[in-house]
């Protein structure tokens, strides 16, 4: 249970910032995202794995390194903290003077096509600082994984949103920053782009 718990902490905090930062106008959001990313794996990383996104749960458990009876908990608890924080940014939001920001609108085939590329490179990062055999023990993992996602922020953000997280899209749609047809765009091409992460990260370390 507690590992569940802390799925939805660093969750939380995840999309609860994706929120707050992007509605503040600030050119630095990208830098808070990957930062909030960043320390809540350092903080709960130990207890959890510090997934804080189904679609690298789903990897972790492709490559083997997440039992299948944790899956659906940490999915529900990512989920579940994704739609709290967006709840509570859009509560928020009616009480605090933010730029307004609208819903966006996004190109469908560069969406799908980003979004897979950056859930790749999330999950490929995660795989290979955070489960393969010659980086245990690194303290640098939580760096490498939030710089991963403020890149791609940063690079591909004005294509899709720069989700490469379903909860993050659960989330962002909740506060009315993106439509429900681009959380499509986040299920599918994250889960997608994750289990392929998985499947080349056991093609290339296929002696673990």
């Amino acid at each position: 249970m507690k590992k569940y718990l802390v799925e939805f902490i660093g969750t939380f905090f995840l999309v609860f910032t994706v929120g707050m930062a992007v509605q503040s106008g600030s050119p630095l959001a990208p830098l808070a995202i990957g930062a909030s990313l960043m320390v809540m794996i350092f903080a709960g990383g130990h207890v959890s794995g510090g997934h804080f996104n189904p679609a690298v749960t789903l990897a972790v458990y492709l490559r083997g390194k997440c039992e299948a009876r944790d899956v659906s908990p940490y999915w529900a608890a990512q989920f579940t903290a994704g739609l709290v924080a967006g709840l509570l940014v859009k509560w928020l939001g009616q009480s605090m003077v933010l730029a307004h920001v609208g819903t966006a609108v996004h190109p469908l085939v560069p969406s799908v096509i980003v979004e897979f590329l950056f859930t790749f490179a999330l999950a490929w990062v995660v795989l290979n600082v955070a489960t393969a055999k010659g980086t245990a023990g690194n303290s640098f993992y939580g760096l490498a994984i939030g710089m991963t996602v403020m890149t791609g922020a940063v690079a591909v953000g004005g294509v899709s949103g720069g989700a490469f997280n379903p909860a993050v899209g659960i989330g962002v749609v909740t506060m009315g920053l993106e439509s429900a047809k681009q959380c499509g765009v986040y299920f599918l091409s994250d889960f997608a782009g994750a289990a392929t992460a998985a499947l080349a990260f056991k093609w290339v370390n296929e002696t673990e």
